[in-house]
C-alpha cells in the first residue's frame, strides 16, 4: 500500500475499504465497511447526545464487542477523547484510570457495574451500558485537526500507578499507515485481534488492518486451542502475539491445513528467543515472521525484516516508517557503531505526553538530539541499544525497573503497593527474574516469616488481575539498606534467582 506521510483524523479510517468488503467478522456476523462506517457514525452520534464537550473522555470497560471495536473510532469522531481500559483489571485498577483520565462517561455492561463499589466511579462520570448505545442517526465523518487528542492509553512505569499516554489523531492514523505499509498487509488478508484493545499494539490489530482494507477477526480467548480454532474457523492469514503466547501455541495441537494458513506472525512486547524462532519456522512455514519493538509513548519504533531473522535473531532491526530512531551517548551527541547508546525516537509518532504529569513528561519527552533530522519532542526511552555498522538495533537493558511479564509492562512499585496495603508484610521489593514462558515471572522480596503468606494471596487475587500476581515470595527475617537507610534494591536484585 502506499506511504501517505500526510495525516487525517482518525475516524475517516472506514473510507479506506471497498464499501463491501468485510472488515470485522464476530459473534454478531461480519459487517462490510460501509457497515463500519455506518456504525462508527452511530455510535458517535449516540455519545454525542450525552452532552459533552469536545476534549471530554469516554472510557470503555469491555471485552472485545462490536461496540468495544467501534470506540476508538466513533469518540474521536464525536470529538472525545477515549480512554480503553483493559478488560481484566479489578475494580481498584478501574477506579484509578477513570479518576486519573476525569471521564465523563464509562461505557461497560452491566456484569462489570456489579464488580464495582461506591466510590470507584467519580461523582462526575455517568456509566452507560452498550444496549443504551444503539442509535437511529449518525455523524459523519469528522475534520478534526489531526494533532488535537483523540485516546489515552494507560501503560506502567517504573514507579507509582499505570499513566495516561496522550495520542493524537495523527499519532494513530501514522501508525496505522506505517504498521500496514512493512507487515504488507493487503485486502485480502484476515487479522485474528487476540491482544487488548487497551493495548496500543492490541488496537493497531484493528486500525493498521482496517488502513489496508483487510478483515478483524476480534478473539477474546481461553486457552491456546481456541486461537486454534479462530484461525481454522475463520480462515486467518496473520496473527499477533507475545513471546508467552506462542509458547502456549507451540504447545497446542496444530492440524497441519491450519498452520500452514498463516502467512504474517508478528511479535513484541518481549524478545523471541532463538528457540522460539525455531519452534514458530518449524510450525508455521508459510508464515513471515516480523519480531517488533515499540514502546506505547511513541506507538511502534523498529521491526526486523523477516529475511534477516534467522541469521540475525538477537536484532530488533530498523525504524518503522514515519520513526527517526537515534542511538544517543550521555552528553546528547550521536553513538558510533557498535557503542552503547539510549534509543531515542523522534518523528510524527511522538506522543504528546502524560495525562496531567508534567514531571513524568519532561523526564521522558525531551527535545530531539541536535543531530537529529526529525523536529520537535522526542521519546528518550531509557533503553539501552547498540546500532551496527549495517544500521541493524540489538537491545542491550532497560535503565528502569520495570518488569515485562506476559506481554505486559508491570510496575515493582504497582506491585510493592499492593503487597503492602493489607498489612500482612512489614517491608516489600518486587522484582522480575527470567521464565521461559512468561518473560519473566514477578517475585517478591518480603520482610517477615511467611506465616501470612495464604492470606495475603488470597487477598491479592481478589484485587489484581492474573498479570499482576507474583509467582513467589521470598521472605526474609531482614532486608539489605544503603547508607541513606533505603532499601538496597541492587543487593536485593542480586540476591534473587
Amino acid at each position: 500500500m502506499a506511504l501517505d506521510p500526510v495525516p487525517k483524523p482518525i475516524d475517516t479510517l472506514p473510507l479506506r475499504g471497498a464499501a463491501d468488503a468485510v472488515a470485522l467478522e464476530d459473534r454478531a456476523g461480519t459487517l462490510t465497511y460501509a457497515g463500519l462506517e455506518a456504525g462508527v457514525g452511530e455510535l458517535a452520534h449516540r455519545l454525542a447526545a450525552h452532552g459533552l464537550a469536545a476534549g471530554d473522555r469516554v472510557a470503555s470497560w469491555l471485552p472485545k464487542t462490536r461496540t468495544a471495536c467501534l470506540m476508538p473510532l466513533a469518540a474521536p469522531r464525536a470529538g472525545l477523547v477515549h480512554v480503553p481500559i483493559n478488560p481484566v483489571l479489578k475494580r481498584a485498577q478501574v477506579a484509578h484510570i477513570l479518576a486519573d483520565s476525569g471521564a465523563r462517561v464509562l461505557v461497560t455492561q452491566e456484569a462489570r457495574i456489579a464488580a464495582l463499589e461506591p466510590g470507584d466511579v467519580p461523582a462526575g462520570c455517568r456509566i452507560v451500558t452498550e444496549e443504551e448505545l444503539i442509535s437511529d442517526d449518525r455523524l459523519g465523518p469528522s475534520n478534526a485537526d489531526p494533532a488535537a487528542l483523540a485516546a489515552i492509553l494507560y501503560t506502567s512505569g517504573s514507579t507509582g500507578r499505570p499513566k495516561g499516554v496522550m495520542l493524537s489523531h495523527a499519532n494513530l492514523w501514522l501508525g496505522a499507515i506505517a504498521v500496514a505499509h512493512y507487515l504488507q498487509i493487503g485486502s485480502e488478508d484476515r487479522v485474528l485481534g487476540v491482544l487488548p484493545l487497551s493495548f496500543d499494539y492490541g488496537q493497531n490489530q484493528l486500525l493498521s488492518t482496517w488502513a489496508a482494507g483487510g478483515r478483524v477477526i476480534p478473539l477474546d480467548y481461553l486457552t491456546a486451542r481456541d486461537v486454534v480454532k479462530a484461525v481454522e474457523r475463520h480462515e486467518v492469514t496473520s496473527l499477533a502475539g507475545v513471546p508467552p503466547l506462542w509458547v502456549q501455541l507451540l504447545e497446542a495441537d496444530w492440524p497441519a491445513e491450519t498452520a500452514i494458513r498463516l502467512r504474517r506472525l508478528t511479535n513484541s512486547g518481549g524478545a523471541l528467543t532463538p528457540r522460539l524462532v525455531r519452534g514458530l519456522r518449524a510450525r508455521f512455514p508459510n508464515a513471515a515472521l516480523y519480531p517488533m519493538y515499540g514502546l506505547t509513548e511513541a506507538f511502534r519504533s523498529t521491526y526486523l525484516d523477516p529475511a534477516l531473522v534467522d541469521a540475525r535473531p538477537e536484532s530488533i532491526g530498523r525504524a518503522i516508517p514515519f520513526a527517526e530512531i537515534l542511538v544517543v551517548r550521555p552528553d546528547g551527541t550521536r553513538a558510533a557503531p557498535d557503542e552503547p547508546g539510549e534509543l531515542v525516537h523522534a518523528g510524527p509518532l511522538v506522543a504528546q505526553g502524560y495525562w496531567h504529569d508534567a514531571e513524568r513528561t519532561a523526564q521522558r519527552f525531551r527535545p530531539a538530539p541536535e543531530f537529529a533530522t526529525s523536529t520537535g519532542m522526542a521519546v528518550w526511552s531509557g533503553d539501552t541499544v547498540v546500532e551496527d555498522g549495517e544500521g541493524l538495533l540489538r537491545f542491550v537493558g532497560r535503565d528502569d525497573e520495570m518488569i515485562k511479564s506476559a506481554g505486559n509492562r508491570i510496575s515493582p512499585t504497582e506491585i510493592e503497593d499492593a503487597v503492602l496495603s493489607g498489612g500482612e508484610v512489614a517491608e516489600a521489593a518486587a522484582f522480575g527474574v527470567p521464565d521461559e514462558r512468561l518473560g519473566q515471572a514477578i517475585v517478591v522480596v518480603a520482610r517477615g516469616d511467611g506465616s501470612r503468606e495464604a492470606e495475603l494471596r488470597t487477598r491479592l487475587r481478589r484485587e489484581l488481575p492474573s498479570f499482576l500476581q507474583p509467582a513467589r515470595y521470598d521472605w526474609r527475617a531482614e532486608l539489605p539498606r544503603n547508607a541513606n537507610g533505603k532499601l538496597d534494591r541492587t543487593a536485593l536484585r542480586g540476591s534473587v534467582a
